[in-house]
């Protein structure tokens, strides 16, 4: 099993520092607004990760904080004019009804930078002791100079980064790289008290701190957004390891952007979608589905039509499991063996699971993975429109039916009735009609068929039709499909 580590530039075998465990942490959100479709990428590219690598046995610890003290924090409480900490606990709870409709599990454990403050404490102080952080007016701050290796994350050369350096002149600063381990309180905002006065923590430090707490002074992997390599990543190992003197993190992830018309999304540009407006109009599981569609260091461009495009993806899968059902409630005569195409389907089916895994283990390529999925899919549907007969064949689609199940349980897709499905795309599809509704004219069609009213049959057919509601005639009954893609 191969990961790109970001620190070394290259795909590295993964050998974890305990056999048979592993430790992630995966940097969280700053709760002071509704999270966009950039923070869901990240979340579930590492709820993914967590998924796969307890699927290959390993007793996973996963850490994935919440900044709750900041700057935005501060700014939101005088706007909406309550507490600081009020506004933390709102976007938390915003946060945790997003990832719950995105399937995203949660975290082992899951800290709070306002929790950890005795521990930001002593690291910095630590810092101070050892040279590699110094006190100004009630501020402290990491010398950058005295770390040898800053840079090493995001490659950036440190006389290149001095020579190029776009910062506010603050004589507090030795250096105008120098970044804050605590911050001294301005008056009327929230503070902790210090050796150095009161205060509150720096954004890079929070992160050490609760890591090395819960994962130890080593661990296993690092990640977050691209976003974060630089200076948030690139400022915690410098302080991390100036302070126990030890590698911080073994293997360093990010996921890529998000993009609208090839721009990288973000609320600085004001180019973004919050997750809470995408679900107004798309099935969670078809985000999750697209997200995951895309290797997770590579961009992905954002639109309502790629969207449209994972639904109808999407919907292949409920449709052929609908078809293994149907086979499945009347399969055909007894056969001693399989015929010539069930060996060649036996084929596709017990190699799929070898395929799937290859995938994974290649720096969790899902998008790979999903490609080998549908093409079982698609093999799937040509054995059944091949009439496959017999106890075997009905086997061997209980086995495809079973793979696609466990592949679901990792990538946490496909783990809904076709029932299930149908009923949300109705909700989120604005589609103004009932269950009970649509029941009642596939009813009074059946009743006008039965007379022979083929002119009414076809009248209440083409209705639901224009509402996307797509009538299905089986042998004994009528099922009823949402129309997906539009």
């Amino acid at each position: 099993m191969k990961i790109y580590n970001t620190l070394s530039g290259k795909k590295e075998e993964f050998v974890p520092l305990i056999p048979g465990k592993a430790g992630i942490y995966a940097c969280g959100v700053t709760v002071y607004d509704h999270c966009h479709i950039g923070h869901a990428r990240s979340a579930i590219v590492f709820d993914v990760i967590r998924r796969y690598l307890k699927y290959k046995g390993l007793n996973v610890t996963y850490v994935r904080n919440f900044t709750d003290i900041d700057d935005k924090i501060i700014r939101r409480a005088h706007e909406e004019g309550i507490p600081w900490d009020a506004v933390a606990g709102k976007y938390t709870d915003e946060y945790y009804r997003d990832m719950d409709m995105l399937g995203v599990g949660r975290a082992d454990i899951e800290p709070k930078a306002t929790d950890y403050i005795p521990e930001m404490i002593n690291i910095v102080q630590g810092l101070i002791g050892k040279g590699h952080a110094y006190e100004s007016d009630g501020s402290v701050y990491f010398a950058v100079g005295s770390f040898r290796d800053y840079g090493k994350l995001s490659k950036r050369d440190m006389e290149e980064m001095m020579a190029g350096a776009r910062v506010e002149v603050d004589e507090r600063k030795k250096n105008p790289l120098d970044f804050a381990l605590w911050k001294k309180s301005k008056e009327g905002e929230p503070y902790w008290e210090s050796p150095w006065g009161p205060g509150r923590p720096g954004w890079h430090i929070e992160c050490s701190a609760m890591s090395v707490k819960h994962l130890g002074e080593s661990f296993d992997i690092h990640g977050g957004g691209a976003d974060l390599l630089f200076p948030h990543h690139e400022n915690e190992i410098a302080q991390s390891e100036a302070f126990t003197g030890k590698t911080f993190a073994k293997y360093w992830v990010h996921n890529g952007f998000i993009t609208i018309n090839k721009e990288k999304m973000s609320k600085s540009l004001g180019n973004f979608f919050t997750i809470k407006e995408v679900l107004e109009t798309f099935d969670p599981e078809v985000v999750r589905f697209f997200l995951l569609s895309t290797h997770y260091r590579s961009p992905i461009e954002f639109s309502d039509e790629v969207l449209r495009e994972a639904e109808s993806t999407l919907d292949r899968y409920y449709t052929t499991v609908l078809r293994i059902q149907d086979y499945l409630e009347k399969p055909g005569e007894e056969k001693a063996d399989f015929t010539a195409a069930g060996k060649d389907f036996s084929k596709v089916v017990h190699s799929f699971k070898e395929k799937f895994e290859a995938a994974m283990d290649d720096d969790f390529n899902t998008a790979l993975g999903l490609g080998h999925v549908f093409e079982l899919i698609k093999e799937t549907n040509r054995f059944l429109d091949g009439k496959p007969s017999g106890p075997k064949d009905g086997e061997l689609l209980l086995k495809a039916e079973e793979l696609l199940s466990v592949t679901g349980n990792v990538l946490n897709l496909f783990n809904r009735t076709p029932h299930a499905w149908y009923l949300s795309l109705m909700k989120v599809g604005n589609i103004g009609l009932s269950e009970d509704y649509i029941l009642g004219k596939i009813e009074e069609r059946r009743a006008a068929r039965q007379i022979k009213d083929w002119l009414l049959a076809d009248a209440i057919r083409k209705e639901l039709e224009e509402k996307g509601v797509i009538l299905e005639d089986k042998k004994n009954r009528t099922d009823w499909k949402i129309k997906t893609g539009s």
